[in-house]
């Protein structure tokens, strides 16, 4: 019982070591983006403007996500490490 304990205790511990380590990453992003909301397309269909184009939405989404996919990963990995050296 006490080593389950234990191991969630250090999920815990990692977890939020995880998300701080993700926070000062993303602090330290000067251009992040947020993702648009598609609904856009819809409230102005009188311009027709690359803006309100579904596929640069899409594509634009898409490339926030994979920057934010980035910052994930890094901070995996320099948590990888700050475990090694503990």
């Amino acid at each position: 019982m006490n080593l389950k304990k234990r191991e969630a205790e250090e999920n815990v511990t990692r977890r939020t070591r995880l998300h701080e380590i993700l926070i000062a990453l993303i602090k330290q992003q000067k251009d992040l983006e947020l993702m648009d909301d598609e609904v856009q397309v819809f409230e102005n269909p009188i311009n027709h403007s690359e803006k309100y184009d579904p596929s640069k939405i899409v594509e634009r989404n898409q490339r926030i996500i994979k920057k934010y996919q980035s910052l994930v990963r890094s901070a995996i990995a320099l948590d990888a490490i700050l475990e090694a050296e503990e």
